[in-house]
């Protein structure tokens, strides 16, 4: 089943999982009006497909005391794989950096960092994020509030 070939039924089935991973093929066929037994086929078939990558928990980051995100843009001094690849590297082994996008643009990647307030920021950019060999150059921006979140795009 590619992604385009998901019908009204298998959109049906990933809204309601996205909004609770956790309910029960009964409950999930209740919800989009089939039976049991064809909803687990679509669901096996949707991760098959690789359209449902997994499943895990909602963490509300705040709540763990993580209440400072910055979106860091980050340009390399060379763009060539090798470059890349220690630069992403790198980035993999900072908890601190939560989400990193490689980009196009002026910028070569976008980060969101998360830490327990500015000084842990300024902790984590100055004695760690700088040292990164092959920066260049760092931007970052303070959002202010969400105005949007979403999992995934569905339909």
């Amino acid at each position: 089943m590619a992604s385009a070939n998901a019908d009204a039924q298998d959109l049906a089935i990933l809204r309601h999982l996205q909004r609770d991973g956790r309910m029960t093929i009964n409950d999930l066929a209740e919800g989009v009006g089939l039976s049991a037994s064809p909803v687990s086929r679509r669901v096996r078939m949707l991760e098959e497909a690789g359209i449902i990558t997994g499943y895990a928990a909602l963490i509300d980051e705040a709540a763990l005391g993580y209440t400072f995100s910055v979106f860091v843009s980050v340009k390399l001094d060379r763009q060539v794989d090798e470059a890349l690849a220690k630069f992403e590297a790198a980035v993999k082994a900072f908890p601190e950096v939560v989400d990193c996008w490689l980009m196009t643009g002026n910028r070569d990647y976008l980060l969101r960092v998360v830490t327990r307030g500015l000084e842990d920021f300024e902790r984590f950019l100055v004695g760690r994020f700088t040292k990164v060999p092959g920066v260049a150059s760092i931007e970052s921006s303070i959002p202010l509030r969400r105005v949007k979140s979403g999992l995934a795009r569905i339909g």
